[in-house]
């Protein structure tokens, strides 16, 4: 005579078998990340290049779709993002070098009012000459000469890996744009085949998410750099240009650069115009910020970028502590677009026939 299995045994192997799987889950995610952080100096850039692409080719496929040939399509959205980036570098380079003299003259004027701050109560600190930090930071660099060698060698290694890097962003781009769709069904065919059709289901949904969160990114980067350049501007702020790029580019780091961004530019107004300037320039910053989130972000995302605001927050926090920088760039886009991935493999219909993710219209006539 057997034994009837209890409710509480039936509920540990339940648990039992629930924890295992998250278990094995786990392992497999660490050991992705472990692969991916090893490799890091190929992947980043792979990711940074299937970001662009998710950029160019839309817009390479709106193009052809207007009569524009394939090849000139590709060339225009290329030149169009190279363009954009060398515009925003002369704008910082043009500006800074147009108010260096004024800004080097209220830097000495400022760490001057700074020593005298620190010279009376409450800080009470002796006087700092500034010919003395000069000479201790000759003593210090002659005493540490051989340190400062190896850390030229290593900026100097780093630049040979930007260089890598920018090399496999540009291959990926381009052949994303070119060959994007026949990349994918390779990789869809590696997996066996009852799983293919889920793969690709789950792949179109990803990679419509990622060009979607890509564009509103762009529009939500640039709307914020507009509206605090314009704001630093018209409070007569120095370098509202530069401010702006900065601005820009941080906006793409959701929550935090947006934060550090609008930082940058209450600083400066700080400095160079004071407390009351400051507070105003803080104004600003702030109700750009609250127009992104309250109407920018519902209206342009909806519901094809389905992630809680809590989950960006934790993404971001994670991303930037396992991977600096690029950890919190790549930290949202890769949590859009796996959680549409995911949900798209749990809707999967075999009997629906799927588009790909690649459109035909990116492919070069053949």
């Amino acid at each position: 005579m057997t034994d009837t299995p209890t409710p509480r045994a039936s509920g540990l192997r339940t648990g039992a078998v629930f924890a295992g799987r998250i278990l094995v889950i786990a392992a497999a995610v660490g050991l992705v990340g472990w692969i991916a952080f090893t490799l890091s100096n190929v992947v980043v850039p792979l990711l940074i290049g299937l970001v662009v692409a998710a950029l160019l080719v839309p817009f390479s496929a709106v193009l052809q779709r207007h009569g524009v040939p394939k090849w000139l399509a590709i060339v225009i959205a290329l030149l169009s993002l190279v363009g954009g980036i060398a515009l925003l570098v002369f704008l910082v380079v043009w500006r800074v070098s147009e108010q260096l003299p004024s800004l080097e003259d209220r830097t000495v004027a400022l760490i001057g009012t700074v020593q005298d701050l620190l010279r009376h109560p409450p800080f009470g600190l002796p006087s700092v000459d500034l010919d003395t930090l000069s000479a201790d930071a000759r003593t210090f660099v002659e005493q540490h000469a051989a340190e400062l060698q190896q850390g030229i060698v290593v900026a100097g290694a780093t630049l040979v890996h930007l260089g890598e890097g920018l090399f496999i962003v540009t291959f990926v781009t381009i052949f994303a744009l070119t060959g994007g769709r026949h990349m994918w069904e390779w990789v869809v065919s590696l997996f066996p085949r009852a799983a293919q059709h889920r793969i690709g289901v789950a792949g179109e949904a990803g990679w419509t998410t990622l060009t979607h969160f890509i564009r509103v990114q762009v529009i939500i980067a640039a709307t914020d750099a507009i509206g605090i350049a314009l704001g630093a501007f018209l409070l007569g702020a120095p370098l509202a240009g530069p401010i702006g790029v900065v601005v820009f580019v941080g906006a793409f780091i959701p929550v935090v650069g947006a934060f550090a961004a609008g930082a940058v530019a209450v600083l400066l107004a700080l400095v160079f115009k004071g407390w009351v300037v400051a507070l105003v320039m803080l104004g600003i910053v702030v109700l750009v910020q609250q127009l992104e989130g309250q109407v920018l972000h519902p209206f342009l995302t909806g519901s094809v970028v389905a992630v809680h605001p809590l989950a960006v927050l934790l993404a971001v926090i994670a991303g930037t502590t396992i991977g600096g920088i690029a950890g919190g760039f790549f930290a949202v886009p890769l949590a859009a677009t796996a959680n549409s991935m995911i949900r798209a493999a749990r809707q999967d219909d075999p009997d629906v026939e799927i588009a790909l993710p690649i459109p035909k219209s990116a492919e070069p006539a053949g």
